[in-house]
Order: structure tokens, then C-alpha cells, then sequence
């Protein structure tokens, strides 16, 4: 009966190697779990395309907005600096105009002179200046300027500077019985009261 051939099954569970068996498992365990961290690995250290592209075009956005920035500082600078030249040539030659309109008043004052210097009819060279000055009056009208003139009118302390008051029966009190000086106002301003003589009331 110990002579017996053993079972070829049984025989094969003793042949084989546990122990070796066990360690084969454990390394091919181990080596599946190394190649799992190298991949893990491999994705950490992996750029991240996307947000560099987000941060290049941020940038690139920022950039853009500060040239933009820049250039309307120097815009706005340019229009400030043509804007005070503007302004400084207004000052200069505000009254370029009115003085080449009254060139021929000038003109005519001096023929006024030299014709008083020959002529022997007082009237005559009276009537020269009267036109001068008619002229003169209507160029400045032209300009804005008005002359007060306010005789016989009510006395008006805004725009006459009463210079006396005295009785006037023939008169209405407190009215312009003569004007001493008159006066000018621009566009509707006071330039110069009229220096006037009231009449006095009761």
C-alpha cells in the first residue's frame, strides 16, 4: 500500500512553491502600484496649458488698456494745451476786429486836423468832426457798446452817478435835467455811468 503511486493531483499541490508564489503576487502588486504613482506623478508635474493661456491673454488685455490709457492722457493733454493757446490768442486779439473798424475814424480825425490847420470856416471843419464822430458812435454800436444818454429820463442809480440835485419847477423830480458825461455799457453791461444832474424833488 506505500508502494502506491501518488495522486498526480496531490502531487502537484506538494511540487508546487507556495511561498514563491506569494512573492511573485506581491511584486507584481507592488509594481502595478508604482506605475499607478508614476502616472499620478506625471499628472501633477503636467503644465496646465489652459491657464497659461488665460494668463497670456490677461496680460495681453492689460496691456492694451494701458496703451490705450496712455494714449488718452496725451490726447487730453493736447486739447488742454490747444485750448490755453486758443484762449491766450482771444486775450490778444479780442479787439482786432473793432480796431481795424475804427482805423477810419482815425483817418478822419486826422483830415479833421489838417483841414483846421487851412480852412477859415469854423462850421465846416465843426460839420468834419460831427461826421467822425457819427462814425465812430455806429462802429462801436456794432461792437456791443450802447451809449447812455439819459436826458429828460428818470434818474436810474444803476446806470447814472448824479453828480448835483437842484430845483427845477419845469421839470419832473427826479428826473435827468442834464447829462455832464454820458455813459457806456458792453452787452448790456455797465462800463461807465452817465454823470448826471437830478432834478430835486419837493
Amino acid at each position: 500500500m506505500a508502494n502506491e503511486p501518488m495522486d498526480e493531483s496531490l502531487s502537484e499541490k506538494v511540487n508546487s512553491d507556495p511561498i514563491k508564489e506569494g512573492s511573485d503576487n506581491q511584486q507584481t502588486e507592488s509594481h502595478a502600484l508604482e506605475e499607478d504613482e508614476g502616472d499620478l506623478g506625471a499628472e501633477e508635474t503636467k503644465p496646465d496649458g489652459a491657464g497659461s493661456s488665460a494668463l497670456d491673454e490677461t496680460s495681453e488685455e492689460l496691456t492694451k488698456v494701458k496703451d490705450q490709457l496712455l494714449r488718452t492722457v496725451a490726447e487730453m493733454e493736447n486739447v488742454r494745451r490747444r485750448a490755453q493757446r486758443d484762449v491766450e490768442n482771444a486775450h490778444k486779439f479780442a479787439v482786432e476786429k473793432l480796431l481795424s473798424d475804427l482805423l477810419p475814424v482815425i483817418d478822419s480825425l486826422e483830415k479833421a486836423v489838417e483841414a483846421a490847420k487851412t480852412t477859415e470856416n469854423p462850421d465846416s471843419m465843426a460839420e468834419g468832426i460831427r461826421l467822425s464822430l457819427k462814425l465812430f458812435v455806429s462802429i462801436l454800436e456794432k461792437a456791443g457798446i450802447a451809449v447812455v444818454d439819459p436826458l429828460g429820463e428818470p434818474f436810474d442809480p444803476q446806470l447814472h452817478e448824479a453828480m448835483a440835485m437842484v430845483p427845477n419847477p419845469d421839470a419832473e423830480p427826479n428826473s435827468v435835467m442834464d447829462v455832464m458825461q454820458r455813459g457806456y455799457t458792453l452787452n448790456g453791461r455797465l462800463v461807465r455811468a452817465a454823470k448826471v444832474v437830478v432834478v430835486k424833488g419837493d
